[in-house]
C-alpha cells in the first residue's frame, strides 16, 4: 500500500484555511477516496509526483487545460523570456496584437477577441453582451455538466445558496424541439451550449438547426469551447463541425495550463464593448491580470506548438490505444457491462456501474482507489500529447489489477471490504455531506 502520511497533513491543514481544502470544486479531497488524495509537488510530461514522493501517470491534465504536457520546454521557455521584461504594465503591450491575431488566425468565424483569466469571466461577458444586444434577460443554456461559477448558472445547480432567482432556462442536447419549445414559450438573449462533449456527437443538422433557431427568435448563438479548444482541433469544435456562432468563450489548453481565456466573436457584437459605437457601452470584460504577459506568451507558444506539430493526433491515438486496452481486460474479466472506457479518444472516461448495471460512486471510488495504488492519478482518462506508450501500457497493467479488485466486489455484490473510507462525491452538492468533515478538522 502506498503511503499518504505527508499529502493527508497537507490536506488537513489545507482544511483549515482553505474552504473545502482545495481553490477548485473538482480537485477537493471529496474527489478522491478518503486518506489517498495526494498532493503534488512537480509534474513533468504526463506523470506527476506527490508530497510523498510517489509517482503517477496523470490523466485529467489540470482539468483538461494540460494538452502539450506538464513543463512543456517551448511554452516555459516562451514564457521565461518574456517575463524578464515585466509581467503587467499600464497600457497595452504589442505581445496583445500578436496574440489577438494568432487566435483570429485560428478561429476565423471570429472578428475580435478580449482575453481574461478564467473561463466564467468569458462566459458571463458573452451572456452580459448578448443580454445588451436583445434587450432580454433569460439565458437558455443546454443540460451539460458546466458553464460558469457565475449567478445565472450555478443558480440552477444544487449548489445554489446565496443566489437570487435567475431567469436561466434548460433545453436537451440532441433535441431541436425541446429547444424550439423553450425560444417560443421565452424571450430569451442567448443560447449557450458545448456543441459536443466526451460522451456526446451531434447528431446531423443539430447543430445547423440551433444556429436556425437562433436566427429566427433573435437569441444569440453562444458556443463553449472551454473543453473542446485545442483538445477538438486548434480552431476548436467550430473548425470540425463548421457551423459559426455569434461568440465563442475559450479557455483551458490555450496556455497548457496558464492561465488564460477569451470572448471571441463577430465584429458588430463585440464592438459594444469599445468605442467605435454610438450605443450604450458593454461592460464586456476589463481585468487587472487580462493581458499579464506570461499567460499570452505562453497562449502564442501553444498556438506555435499546434502549428507545427499536431497534439491533437497524439492525443487521440493515446486515447484510442488506452481505451482498446482497459475494454479488452474488462471483457476478459465478463465485466465490459459494469467498467467501461467511453468518450472521444482525445477525451475519455470511465463508466462504473455496480452489479445492477446502475452508475456508482462506491464502485467508481473503488476503481479510483486501485489505480492510486498502482501509479494512476485521474477522475478521468483523458490525455495528453505527452502521453507515451510507456505511460499507456503503465495504466493498462494498473487497470489490470484494479478490474480484477472490481470484478471481486461485483461478484460480492458490495464494495464492503475492498474500500477503504466513504465514496467520492458530486463535487457540486447541497451539503457537505456524505463527505462531511468533523468540525476542527485539518487543526
Amino acid at each position: 500500500m502506498r503511503k499518504f502520511a505527508r499529502s493527508n497533513k497537507i490536506q488537513d491543514r489545507l482544511h483549515q484555511l482553505v474552504p473545502g481544502g482545495a481553490h477548485t470544486y473538482a480537485r477537493g479531497a471529496d474527489q478522491y477516496p478518503e486518506g489517498m488524495a495526494p498532493i503534488l509537488v512537480r509534474g513533468h510530461g504526463a506523470r506527476v509526483w506527490d508530497r510523498d514522493g510517489n509517482e503517477y501517470v496523470e490523466y485529467g491534465m489540470g482539468l483538461r487545460s494540460v494538452t502539450l504536457g506538464h513543463g512543456y520546454a517551448p511554452v516555459v521557455e516562451a514564457v521565461a523570456r518574456t517575463i524578464a521584461d515585466g509581467v503587467s504594465f499600464s497600457r497595452p503591450t504589442e505581445l496583445e496584437l500578436l496574440a489577438a491575431q494568432d487566435f483570429l488566425d485560428l478561429v476565423p468565424g471570429a472578428d475580435m477577441v478580449k482575453f481574461a483569466k478564467n473561463g466564467s469571466d468569458a462566459t458571463t461577458a458573452a451572456v452580459r453582451l448578448a443580454r445588451a444586444v436583445t434587450g432580454r434577460e433569460t439565458v437558455a443554456v443546454c443540460n451539460q455538466p458546466f458553464f460558469s461559477v457565475d449567478d445565472w448558472f450555478i443558480g440552477t445547480t444544487d449548489m445554489n445558496a446565496g443566489i437570487p432567482t435567475v431567469s436561466t432556462v434548460s433545453f436537451r442536447y440532441n433535441d431541436l424541439g425541446s429547444l424550439a419549445e423553450v425560444l417560443e414559450s421565452e424571450q430569451v438573449a442567448c443560447v449557450v451550449l458545448e456543441q459536443a462533449t466526451a460522451l456526446a456527437e451531434p447528431q446531423p443538422g443539430f447543430l445547423e438547426g440551433v444556429r436556425g433557431l437562433c436566427n429566427r427568435h433573435g437569441a444569440l448563438l453562444v458556443f463553449d469551447e472551454m473543453i473542446t479548444g485545442f483538445r477538438w482541433a486548434a480552431g476548436g469544435a467550430q473548425q470540425v463541425y463548421g457551423v459559426r456562432p455569434d461568440l465563442s468563450c475559450w479557455g483551458k489548453a490555450m496556455g497548457n495550463g496558464f492561465p488564460v481565456s477569451a470572448l471571441a466573436g463577430k465584429r458588430e457584437y463585440m464592438e459594444l464593448g469599445g468605442l467605435r459605437t454610438d450605443a450604450d457601452r458593454v461592460f464586456l470584460l476589463s481585468t487587472t491580470h487580462g493581458p499579464e504577459t506570461a499567460s499570452l506568451a505562453a497562449f502564442r507558444a501553444v498556438v506555435h506548438a499546434y502549428r507545427t506539430t499536431d497534439p491533437v493526433a497524439r492525443m487521440e491515438a493515446a486515447g484510442r490505444r488506452l481505451a482498446d486496452g482497459v475494454n479488452a481486460i474488462a471483457a476478459a474479466l465478463g465485466i465490459a457491462d459494469h467498467l467501461q472506457v467511453v468518450g472521444r479518444p482525445s477525451c475519455l472516461i470511465f463508466l462504473t456501474k455496480d452489479p445492477d448495471g446502475n452508475p456508482s460512486q462506491p464502485y467508481r471510488t473503488l476503481f479510483l482507489q486501485e489505480l492510486l495504488e498502482r501509479g494512476v492519478l485521474g477522475q478521468s482518462f483523458v490525455t495528453s500529447a505527452a502521453h507515451t506508450d510507456a505511460d499507456i501500457d503503465h495504466t493498462i497493467d494498473a487497470c489490470h489489477d484494479a478490474a480484477t479488485v472490481y470484478r471481486k466486489a461485483l461478484e460480492s455484490g458490495t464494495v464492503e471490504g475492498l474500500l477503504r473510507g466513504r465514496p467520492v462525491a458530486p463535487a457540486l452538492r447541497r451539503t457537505a455531506a456524505p463527505r462531511r468533515l468533523p468540525d476542527g478538522a485539518g487543526r
